[in-house]
C-alpha cells in the first residue's frame, strides 16, 4: 500500500473538524506538514495537531520531499495557483470547494492535470455522506416516480460579520477572493449534489441583486436551469432575509411523490408518496469529510476510485458563473 504523507496549504476553520483529522484516520495516510502565510497560525496548528513541519511559503511545502500529496484549504482565488504548482511538482491535489473562483480557472486546472497526468480531487464531500446517498437512492429507485421538477430554496439572516465592523468584511464576501458572495460559497454544494443525481446542467440563467446594502457582493439570487436530460430546475437564495424566512431545502418533485431535504442543516429527509409522509433521519460521521477523504486516499493508493475530480467539479463553476452573468 502506498503511504500518503499530506501537506496542508491553509489551516483555517474547515481543517479543524470537517477535514483535517480525517486524513490521519485513513489507513496509510498521515499529515506531515502545514503551511500558512502567517507564521503564528502555521506553528500553532502544527503544534496542536502533532504535525512535524510547518511553513510560511507554500512552494517550500510543495517541494518538501516528505510530502507526496497536497490538500489546499485556502480561499478560492488561490486554488488554481496552488493546485497547478502541486501538479507540476508531480503531487496529487485535494482542493476545497469550489474548485476555483471562476470557470476559467477550473479549465486551467483541468488542462494542467491532463498534461501532467496528476489527479486533482475536489471536496464535494456531501456526495459521500449517507444522508445524501439516501436521497439519491430514493430518486434512482423510482420511489417518487419520474422527476418532473427540482427546486432549491435557501434563505438566512445576515451574520454579525456581514455588518463590516472597521470595514473588515469576511473573505467570502469579497468577489475577487471568493468568486462572488455567499452564493459562490454555499450554492456549490447544492448544485454539485443535483448534478451528481441528474447529470450536468447545460443551461442556466439568473437574476442577481444586492437588496440589503451591507456589502457590494450579491445578496439575493434567483435562477432557472436545465439538466442534460431536459429536467427543469430553479433556485432562490437570500442572504439578508428576516429570521422568519429562514429556509434550507431542496425539493424534488416526481409524478408519484416528492422528497425534500436540507443541505446544511441535515434536517430529517421528508418523503411524500401515496402511502403518506415518511421522515428519515440519518446521522453524519464525526468528521463529515472522512468518507470522501478515504475515497481519495484509496484512489491514490490504487485500491479504489474517487470520481469527485476537478473535471466533475468544473460544471458547478460554469453554472454559477452563468447565473452571476460572468459570461
Amino acid at each position: 500500500m502506498k503511504i500518503l504523507q499530506w501537506g496542508f496549504i491553509g489551516c483555517g476553520e474547515v481543517t479543524e473538524k470537517k477535514s483535517g483529522p480525517a486524513f490521519s484516520d485513513v489507513e496509510g495516510s498521515s499529515v506531515v506538514a502545514v503551511a500558512s502565510r502567517h507564521e503564528k497560525n502555521a506553528r500553532s496548528y502544527a503544534e496542536r495537531h502533532g504535525i512535524p513541519k510547518w511553513y510560511t511559503d507554500a512552494q517550500e511545502l510543495i517541494d518538501d520531499p516528505d510530502v507526496n500529496a497536497i490538500y489546499i484549504a485556502t480561499p478560492p482565488s488561490s486554488h488554481a495557483t496552488y493546485a497547478i504548482m502541486a501538479m507540476k511538482a508531480g503531487k496529487p491535489v485535494y482542493v476545497e470547494k469550489p474548485l476555483a473562483a471562476s470557470y476559467e480557472d477550473c479549465a486551467r486546472i483541468n488542462r494542467v492535470s491532463e498534461e501532467t497526468g496528476v489527479p486533482c480531487f475536489v471536496a464535494y464531500y456531501r456526495r459521500y455522506l449517507p444522508y445524501f446517498q439516501k436521497v439519491k437512492d430514493i430518486v434512482d429507485n423510482g420511489v417518487i416516480g419520474k422527476t418532473i421538477n427540482v427546486q432549491i430554496r435557501f434563505a438566512v439572516p445576515p451574520r454579525e460579520l456581514d455588518y463590516a465592523k472597521n470595514g473588515q468584511l469576511p473573505w467570502r464576501l469579497q468577489p475577487d477572493i471568493a468568486g462572488g458572495g455567499y452564493f459562490y460559497d454555499l450554492a456549490p454544494h447544492q448544485l454539485d449534489l443535483l448534478q451528481h443525481i441528474y447529470g450536468v446542467i447545460t443551461e442556466a440563467r439568473g437574476i442577481c441583486a444586492n437588496r440589503g446594502g451591507l456589502y457590494e457582493a450579491e445578496d439575493s439570487v434567483c435562477a432557472c436551469f436545465e439538466f442534460e436530460g431536459g429536467l427543469p430546475g430553479s433556485g432562490s437564495w437570500c442572504f439578508v432575509a428576516h429570521e422568519s424566512a429562514r429556509e434550507d431545502r431542496i425539493e424534488i418533485i416526481g409524478d408519484r411523490g416528492s422528497v425534500s431535504f436540507s443541505v446544511f442543516d441535515y434536517e430529517p429527509i421528508k418523503l411524500h408518496t401515496s402511502e403518506g409522509l415518511e421522515t428519515i433521519t440519518i446521522p453524519n460521521p464525526p468528521y463529515v469529510q472522512y468518507p470522501i477523504i478515504k475515497s481519495v486516499c484509496e484512489h491514490l493508493q490504487g485500491i479504489g476510485l474517487c470520481e469527485c475530480t476537478s473535471v466533475s467539479a468544473t460544471p458547478v463553476n460554469w453554472v454559477m458563473d452563468r447565473i452571476l452573468g460572468k459570461f
